[in-house]
């Protein structure tokens, strides 16, 4: 299952991929989360580092990042998490637009389990997260000190 929501931010691609790779900055903007550190003694994100995140709902996720390509493309997949998801990866891509504006692509896919219940839990997850995610580039928007154009 993929889902993915979009914002035209106006700052360079540049200054929104790195407000959104800060994991110090993290918790300023992003409403989804409560808590965003790099692990085992990072300081940046790159490949192969992993990261740790927890949703206001409290639910945590380890990931690790398996692309990381400034300023255009940041993607992680889960290494840990709930139990109710086998798979889950997200990719936020950022594309310059004219002006010097930035479209923002946050782009995520997930598989439940068990798989036997998953026609019944993998379409909640999507309403859940689409909506989580949704206010996620909107917050973006709003903190690069944008008015919101998003999908």
């Amino acid at each position: 299952m993929r889902f993915e929501h979009t914002a035209v931010v106006d700052a360079a691609s540049e200054v929104v991929f790195a407000l959104t790779q800060n994991y110090s900055a993290r918790l300023k903007w992003d409403p989804f989360l409560r808590e965003a550190v790099l692990l085992d003694g990072a300081t940046e994100p790159g490949v192969g580092v992993r990261a740790w995140c927890v949703a206001r709902s409290g639910i945590g996720m380890e990931t690790e990042y398996v692309s990381f390509k400034p300023p255009r493309v940041a993607a992680v997949k889960m290494t840990r998490g709930p139990k109710v998801l086998e798979t889950f990866g997200g990719t936020w891509e950022f594309t310059p637009v004219d002006g010097g504006r930035t479209k923002v692509t946050f782009r995520y896919q997930l598989r439940a389990r068990p798989r036997w219940l998953a026609w019944l839990i993998e379409p909640a997850a999507r309403w859940w997260f689409s909506r989580e995610t949704r206010m996620r580039v909107v917050a973006l928007a709003k903190a690069i000190g944008d008015r919101v154009v998003a999908d």
